[in-house]
This record gives structure tokens, sequence and C-alpha cells, in this order.
């Protein structure tokens, strides 16, 4: 099986580096080098051109003198497409520092404008038996990414193939090579601490449960899942109830988040701040700070419906009731609300939910909210507290990942966040507490659905994705605290890639105060993407995002240097994709 059918197993038509040896040098020229070949008739005036030709520069780590003008290199990929359709590839010593790492390192320095890409990996990267999934068609799709100008890569590691059998034994196993792998390639890599279960959410392609004795130990306390008001209990994630009461094999959950991210810092201290430039800590289901509210598992819930409280094991609930005394209201701490409808239900269907005289709106009502969305904030503090310690004065950055529920946004209750446990109303900022909780940490707040338009959702829903991105981004502006963007379904298409780029520029009123969005991680490296419609329009997306408020550039030059790209590799685009079909 040679290299072309590797990449087709993976991802359909990967767009590859080229590789280029003489008798004294072996250099991987990135597919954007030939970025800077000249293109005629551009109609646009550039003002400053010494500095939008630093701008037009590769950030691949192969700046090597072999690929200057002056050595001759075409702007064609056919030598690439050569290269990669042999079996054997040449790589670089793990602990070999090459010029051109230590060159890709100096270019890096320097801080431009724009909003970095990267790109999420599979979920399955690593395997079950913790080894590097398709390693030749990843090797490959990673050289694709690189050279269209692709910042890095997001991957989930994940808690229960890491420590899978026994508590405090790590088993980093495929990350290692994974990690090494995006290094060679000059990714940086955003690591998520998946303390959640992979399966039963939208997208999930695969199932890894959470670690054996952890499973081992909610079997024998059911309680330590969430539960909802009928005894539906979900094991995504630990409930948050129990955080600090050591449940599990005599550690407290926190510990054991806590633990498992200081054996990551051990482990990868080599890599961090340079290679891994991002943790982003797991505090819920799906990796984002909510309530497992909406679980789509064995059709328990169905878009647009408004979900269900999730409150009901006994820790939550001795929470629950401790804070009802505190205020003076014994009587409200026997249970949560009893009126608040089914999982798809809609706002108008419950008696506490509903516009006119709703629950949520009554002393009851407002004092059950502020626990419930309080409890998943202290949770938050928790873990944020253990990890910035964890990584301080590593030089990576850590966040926490907010959903985006848009469904019922137009309603007054905002029901579907308020069951997820984000007390946000038409007449109270839900996102303003979360975003100051995480300014007083350094961290960034990273949110979803910056891909979706307000009319491309069910209206009779009144789904506002985009009034919710603008009230986040306000929020996150007023706490001062940086805001990253991912899109939360995959999509292809230029419309959706518009979006993306209006939103990331964080143009508010038209004041933006010359900041745009962190970093944007695009969902998700998969066959779909490398398809060569897809390809081109994901390649255009990249070099716009990587120059959102260049004063430097035009538009046109943009558009025409990623056709060009497109074009001198089209050659391998269709071989590639032409393997994936066989």
């Amino acid at each position: 099986m040679n290299i072309t059918h590797q990449i087709g197993a993976l991802a359909g038509t990967p767009i590859q580096a080229e590789s280029i040896t003489n008798t004294e040098t072996t250099a991987t020229a990135s597919a954007a080098a030939v970025w800077k070949t000249p293109i005629p008739n551009i109609r646009c005036k550039i003002t400053k051109p010494d500095t939008a030709e630093q701008k037009s520069q590769p950030t691949s780590p192969c700046r090597s003198p072999i690929l200057s003008a002056g050595n001759g290199i075409r702007p064609d990929l056919s030598v690439a497409c050569r290269a990669f359709a042999t079996e054997t590839m040449d790589l670089v010593s793990f602990d070999e520092t090459t010029e051109q790492e230590k060159t890709y390192k100096e270019v890096n320095t320097v801080k431009e404008k724009g909003v970095p890409v990267y790109v999420m990996m599979p979920l399955d990267s690593v395997t079950m038996g913790n080894t590097l999934n398709r390693r030749k068609a990843m090797n490959a799709s990673l050289q694709a990414l690189k050279s269209a100008g692709v910042e890095g890569v997001m991957m989930d590691v994940w808690w229960g193939l890491v420590e899978r059998d026994t508590p405090g034994v790590y088993n980093w196993g495929g990350y290692t090579e994974l990690l090494e792998m995006a290094k060679r390639h000059g990714l940086k890599v955003q690591a998520v601490m998946s303390f959640h279960q992979c399966g039963g959410n939208v997208g999930d392609s695969c199932t890894v449960p959470l670690p054996k004795w952890v499973v081992e130990e909610v079997h024998k306390d059911q309680d330590l899942a969430y539960t909802d008001q009928w005894g539906r209990r979900n094991y995504e994630y630990v409930s948050l109830g129990c955080d600090s009461i050591p449940v599990l094999k005599g550690r407290t959950p926190v510990q054991c988040y806590s633990d498992f991210m200081r054996a990551f810092r051990d482990n990868f201290k080599h890599l961090l701040g340079d290679t891994i430039v991002e943790i982003q800590v797991g505090m819920g289901p799906a990796g984002e700070l909510r309530y497992p509210s909406y679980p789509e598992q064995n059709g328990t819930w169905r878009f647009p419906g408004i979900g269900a409280f999730q409150c009901y094991d006994k820790y939550m609930l001795s929470s629950l009731k401790a804070a009802a005394e505190a205020a003076g209201k014994p009587e409200w701490g026997s249970t949560g609300p009893t009126d608040a409808g089914e999982y798809n239900n809609w706002p108008e269907d419950t008696r506490f939910f509903r516009k006119e005289g709703g629950g949520w709106t009554c002393p009851y009502g407002e004092f059950f909210l502020s626990w419930y969305s309080q409890m998943l904030l202290d949770h938050a503090e928790r873990i944020l507290s253990s990890a910035k310690a964890i990584y301080e004065n590593t030089g990576v950055k850590i966040s926490v990942k907010i959903a985006g529920i848009h469904w019922h946004y137009g309603t007054r209750s905002h029901a579907p966040e308020l069951t997820a446990g984000y007390y946000n109303t038409r007449n109270r900022d839900g996102y303003l507490p979360i975003a100051q909780m995480l300014a007083r940490y350094g961290a960034i707040f990273n949110f979803t659905c910056i891909e979706m338009r307000d009319h491309e959702q069910p209206q009779d829903a009144l789904c506002a994705p985009e009034k919710l991105v603008r009230q986040v981004a306000l929020a996150t502006r007023e706490a001062e605290v940086p805001l990253a963007g991912e899109n939360a379904l995959p999509r292809y298409d230029e419309t959706a890639h518009e979006q993306i780029l209006q939103a990331s520029s964080l143009n508010i009123d038209g004041n933006s105060k010359d900041t745009e969005m962190c970093a944007f991680t695009y969902l998700r490296m998969n066959p779909h993407l490398f398809q060569p419609d897809n390809w081109r329009r994901f390649v255009g997306f990249v070099k716009k995002m990587n120059e959102v408020k260049s004063p430097d550039r035009c538009l046109e030059q943009v558009e025409r240097e990623a056709e060009h790209f497109v074009h001198v590799s089209r050659p391998l685009v269709k071989e590639a994709a032409v393997a994936h079909m066989h």
C-alpha cells in the first residue's frame, strides 16, 4: 500500500509538502513556499512592500537556503507528488535539532496580525491499544495542513486511554509519537485534557469510556453520575457534586484531574511552550463547561428541545439542601424544579420556562438557577486553580470550552442555556460571570457555533447563534479575557468560512479595538476536508484568517495566492482522490 493510499485511508486528498535532496542537505519544502511566486496582474497596491513581503513568507519549519530563489525552486509540486508516492520517507530524528527547526523557532517569535487556524485531529488518533492510528496517513495529512498555512492541531488526550487500567499509572503511548510528529512538521498543539467519555454526543465517531477503575466506582455508587429528575443516569462525566469527596479509589475527582495534568506536564515538559502551546481543560460532557442537559444517546434529547436539569444525584441534592438552609428557605432544598418539562419540550410547554409568569422569574426560580449555575462556576474554579499552578511558567496557555447553545435564544427564559448551567436570560447576562471567572486565572474563553448564521437555523425555535456570539464577544471584551472560536458542526462551504472570518475579527459595533480572536479551531481533519473542492476552499479560508486585519494586503491578492497554491498542487490532489475511491 503506497503512501497515496495511506493518505486516502485517513483523509481523501491531502496536499503534501515537497521533498528536495542534494548531496549535502535534505529539506522539506512547504507548499506554502510557492505562495511567494509572483502573481501577474494583481490589481491592488501594497503601500508597504517590505512588510507585505515579510508577511508573505511561509511559516513552514523548512526555511533552508536550498529553497531560496537563487537555487531555482520551481512553483510546481510535481516533485512532491513523486516523492510522496513512495513508501519510504526520510523522517527527521526526534533528538536531532536541524537548521530548519532552529529557523522555524526564530521566525515564529514575531507576532503577526491575523487569527491562527488550528485543526481538530480525529477522535481516534490514538487507538485503544495506546498506539498511533494510521501512522503514515497521519504523517502525510499533517504535512498537508502545514503546507496550507495551518498553525497547528488540537488533539484529545483521553483520560480513559492514558489512565485506563490502574489509578496513577499513565500510558502516553501514541501521544508521544503524535506530538513528536507534530513537532517535526512545525505544527503547534492544543492539547485537550479530555476527562469525559467519547460517544453519545454530536460528531462522536468512536467510543472511549472513562477509565475502567472509575467506571467500577460509578457502578458501586450510581450517584457519581449526573442524574435527572426521572432517575436517568448520565455517565459521560463524573458529577461535579462530588468534586471534593474522595470517591475514586481514595482520591477526589479534582485530585484525579490534577494528577493527570501534572503527569502530562512532567512527561512532555520538553515540548511545553514550543510545540504544546495550549492546554484546554475538560470540565464536562464533550469537554465543555456545562451539565449534560441535552444527551443525544439513545434518543433522549433531540434538537431543539430544552433539555433537563441534572441535579438529582445525592451529592448535588445535598449541596442544594445546604444552600436552601443557608438562604433561610429549607423548603427549597428538597428537589429541583418539578414543572420544567421534559427534554424535548419547548419553553412555552412548561410552567417553569414560559414567558408569562414562568417559575424562572419567581424567588424560588432565581434561587435555584443561581445555585445551579454557581455550582458550575465553582467546579471550573477548582480545576482552573489547580491547572494554573501546574502549568505556571511552562509557556502554555490555559483554555476552557463553553458550549454555543443558540436554540430558543430569542425567548425570554433561554431554557436550554439554563438547563446546561448558563444563567442567561433576557434580563441577565450569564456569560459575563464565566468570562470574569476565566479572567481571574488568565484563561482563554473558547466558544463554539462561530460558523452559524441566524437565518440558517429553525426560526420557529428562535435560534440566534449570531446574536449569541455577539453577546459572548461583548462579555469577553468587558472582562478582558481572550476569546477563541470553534465551529460546532463540520462545514466546508464558503458561506460558513465567511461567517467565521467576520466573527473572528471581533468587529462589534464597528469597534474592534485592533483585536481579533486569539485562535480558531476548525472541525475537523477527516476525508471530507481533503476532497478537492473542500480543500480548495479551506486553503483560501486559512489564508484569509492569517491576514484578517493586515493593512498591507488586499483580498484579491490573498485569493490569487490561495488559488495559485491549489493549482500547482492539483496533480497530487487528483492522485489522492483516485486512491481514496479504491
